[in-house]
C-alpha cells in the first residue's frame, strides 16, 4: 500500500471569538512550498473564500503564508487570510516570533515582510493580531449610476453625505460604496456580471458597501463585501477592504487618526464579524481575534 503524505489543518473563524461566526478560513500546515496544482486542489476542496498554507522558514526566521481562492487565484494582501493563519500558528504553539526582534514581529507573504502587532486576551489567552497595512491611497471615483445599477439599487440609495463610490488602495484596490442605511445595505442582490465588468474597466477588485452606524452602537459602520472577479460572491469579513475604508473615512474627516474603530460585517450572511481598524500617520492597523472551530488531516 502506497503511503500518502498527511497534512494537518485547522478551520478558524476569523474576526470573531465565537465559533460559527466571523469568516471561516482553512489553514493548512506544510513543511515547505507545495506544487501550485496542490494548493489549488486543496483550496477548491475546502471551498472557503480563501485557504491559507503556512510553514515556518528557518532561513527567513518567520512564518511563510500563501493563500488561494477556490478558483485557484493566489491572494495578495493582509486580510482574514493572514490574520487567521497567524492565529492558527500561534494557537498550535509554533514559536513563529522567537527568532525575531521582539518589538518588530513579522510574517512573510508573497516574498514580502508584513509587520504585525500581537497581544493576548488576558482572560482567554487567545491571540489578538493587528496587521499593518500601507497608508490608504484614494484612486478615482466611479459614476454612482453604474454602481447603483450593478447592485440593483436606485441612485438615491447611495446618497450618503459627501461620499461617492471611490476606489481606494492599501494592499489591494477596492471600491468604497456608500449605502444610505442598514435596511438598504442588507436588502439588495447584486448582479455579479455587472460588478465584474466595472472591476475590469476601472482596474480594482471588490466592492465594499458601507453605511454609517446609528449613534450608540459599538461599530462606526456596517458593511458588505462582494468580489466576484476572484470568485467571492460575498465575504463575511474582509481585512483587505477594512483598511482602505478607514483610510477613506479618515481622509473625508468622518473618523479621526490614531483612534480605534470597529467595523461590523457579515450580518446578512448570519456570520457577524468585528474588524478593528485604526488609521495612523505611517500605516493602517487592521486586526481582531480568531478561534479554532475544526481540526483535521488531509491527504496528498
Amino acid at each position: 500500500m502506497i503511503q500518502r503524505k498527511v497534512l494537518e489543518y485547522y478551520v478558524l473563524d476569523v474576526f470573531s471569538n465565537e465559533s460559527y461566526k466571523g469568516n471561516p478560513l482553512s489553514v493548512v500546515f506544510t513543511d515547505g512550498n507545495l506544487k501550485l496544482e496542490t494548493y489549488q486542489n486543496i483550496s477548491r476542496e475546502f471551498r472557503y473564500s480563501e485557504t491559507s498554507f503556512v510553514y515556518y522558514s528557518t532561513r527567513e526566521k518567520a512564518l511563510v503564508v500563501r493563500s488561494f481562492t477556490p478558483t485557484g487565484i493566489e491572494i495578495d494582501g493582509a486580510g482574514h487570510n493572514l490574520l487567521g493563519a497567524v492565529c492558527g500558528a500561534l494557537l498550535k504553539g509554533i514559536p513563529i516570533f522567537d527568532e525575531q526582534n521582539e518589538s518588530e514581529p513579522f510574517v512573510i507573504m508573497n516574498h514580502s515582510a508584513i509587520p504585525l502587532t500581537v497581544s493576548f486576551d488576558p482572560e482567554t489567552l487567545s491571540p489578538i493580531v493587528q496587521m499593518h497595512q500601507k497608508s490608504a491611497v484614494i484612486k478615482q471615483e466611479i459614476p454612482t449610476y453604474r454602481i447603483a445599477v450593478a447592485l440593483g439599487l436606485k441612485i438615491e440609495d447611495l446618497d450618503v453625505n459627501a461620499f461617492v463610490p471611490t476606489i481606494v488602495k492599501t494592499e489591494v484596490a477596492h471600491a468604497m460604496v456608500p449605502i444610505k442605511n442598514s435596511e438598504i445595505l442588507n436588502s439588495f442582490v447584486p448582479d455579479n456580471k455587472l460588478l465584474i465588468e466595472i472591476s475590469k474597466e476601472y482596474d480594482f477588485e471588490g466592492f465594499y458597501c458601507f453605511t454609517p452606524a446609528e449613534e450608540g452602537l459599538d461599530q462606526i459602520v456596517e458593511t458588505r463585501f462582494f468580489n466576484p472577479i476572484i470568485g467571492i460572491n460575498e465575504d463575511p469579513a474582509t481585512g483587505t477592504a477594512a483598511g482602505p475604508l478607514i483610510g477613506f473615512l479618515t481622509q473625508k474627516k468622518f473618523t479621526k487618526s490614531d483612534k480605534e474603530y470597529k467595523i461590523l460585517q457579515g450580518v446578512k450572511l448570519k456570520q457577524p464579524s468585528i474588524i478593528e481598524v485604526m488609521n495612523r500617520e505611517e500605516d493602517i492597523l487592521v486586526g481582531g481575534s480568531s478561534i479554532i472551530t475544526m481540526k483535521g488531516e488531509l491527504y496528498l
